[in-house]
C-alpha cells in the first residue's frame, strides 16, 4: 500500500513540475534543450522533474532520509554535468583518463560525488536499520551494520546511478528500467523509496517517449541513485555483493559494448525497448 501512495504522489507531483518548469524554464529554454539520437530538440527539464516528484513522494510516505539524500545529491550531480558538462570526454574509460593527463572534467567529480553520495545513503539505510532493530535480537536484519555492509552498498548506490544514465540513450528507455527495477525491488521495508521511482517514472514516460524530453543525467541519476537506496533497505550482504557484482559487470561491459546494439539485436528486448515510441 505505501508503495502504491508513495508512486501516486510521486508521479502527480513529477508531472505538475514539468508542467511548471517548461512555462518558466530556470535560465531560459534553449539552456535545457540539447539534440536527440533522432536530430530533434528534447528538453532536459524532465530530469529535474523526475528529482522533485520522487524525493517529495518518498519523503512523504516516510522512505528515510537515505532516499532523499540519494535522489536530491544525485541529481545535482547530474545537473553539473548536463549544464557544465563537456562532451570531449566519454564514460568511466574517457573521465578517468582525463584525470591520469592531470584535466578534472564535470564527469570526474560526478563520479566522485555519486560514490559519496552512495556511501551516505547506505549509512543512513544501515543506522536506521540498527535503530529499527529490538535490542538484543540475534537475527541479522537487511543491511546490516558491518562497515563492508555499508560500503558494498554505497558502490550498490553509486553504480545504479551511473548504470541507469547509460540506458538514456533513447525515448522511454532508462524510465521503462526505472519502472521494472522499481517494481522489483519494493517490499514492505522498501516501498515508499521504489514507489516513489516507479510512479515518477510513469507519469513522465508519455513525454519522454514522445521524443520532447528526457531524464539526462540529472534524471537518469536520480532514478538509479533513489532506486539503488530502495535495494539497500531490503537487502542484506549478500544481495548488495551479488548486486555490486552485476551493476560492475554491466559498466564494464558497456565500455566495450553498445547497450543499444545488443538491444536492437534482440527480439525481446527490442520490442519492449520500442514499445509506446512514436
Amino acid at each position: 500500500m505505501r508503495a502504491l501512495v508513495s508512486g501516486a504522489v510521486a508521479g502527480a507531483l513529477a508531472a505538475s513540475a514539468l508542467r511548471l518548469l517548461r512555462g518558466r524554464p530556470p535560465g531560459g529554454a534553449v539552456r535545457w534543450e540539447r539534440t536527440n539520437h533522432a536530430g530533434a530538440t528534447v528538453t532536459l527539464l524532465e530530469g529535474p522533474a523526475y528529482a522533485a516528484g520522487a524525493a517529495a513522494g518518498a519523503a512523504a510516505l516516510g522512505a528515510g532520509p537515505a532516499a532523499v539524500v540519494a535522489t536530491v545529491a544525485a541529481a545535482g550531480l547530474g545537473a553539473l554535468d548536463d549544464l557544465r558538462g563537456d562532451s570531449g570526454s566519454k564514460g568511466l574509460k574517457g573521465h578517468l583518463g582525463a584525470l591520469a593527463r592531470g584535466e578534472v572534467t564535470t564527469g570526474t567529480v560526478k563520479i566522485a560525488g555519486l560514490a559519496v553520495t552512495g556511501l551516505a545513503a547506505a549509512a543512513l539505510v544501515d543506522a536506521q536499520v540498527r535503530r529499527d532493530q529490538p535490542r538484543g535480537g540475534a537475527g541479522r536484519r537487511p543491511g546490516g551494520t558491518p562497515v563492508l555492509d555499508t560500503l558494498v552498498g554505497g558502490a550498490v548506490v553509486a553504480g545504479s546511478a551511473n548504470l541507469l544514465n547509460l540506458l538514456d540513450l533513447r525515448p522511454g528507455r532508462a524510465l521503462k528500467a526505472s519502472v521494472l527495477v522499481g517494481l522489483l525491488t519494493a517490499s514492505r521495508r522498501s516501498g515508499a523509496a521504489a514507489g516513489a521511482a516507479t510512479g515518477a517514472a510513469v507519469a513522465l514516460l508519455p513525454a519522454d517517449l514522445a521524443g520532447v524530453a528526457m531524464l539526462g543525467d540529472t534524471g537518469a541519476n536520480a532514478a538509479g541513485a533513489l532506486l539503488g537506496t530502495a535495494f539497500l533497505q531490503r537487502a542484506g550482504r549478500r544481495g548488495r555483493l551479488v548486486a555490486l557484482v552485476v551493476l560492475a559487470g554491466l559498466t564494464l561491459a558497456s565500455e566495450k559494448v553498445s547497450f543499444t546494439r545488443v538491444i536492437e539485436s534482440t527480439p525481446v528486448l527490442r520490442e519492449l525497448d520500442a514499445l509506446g515510441r512514436r
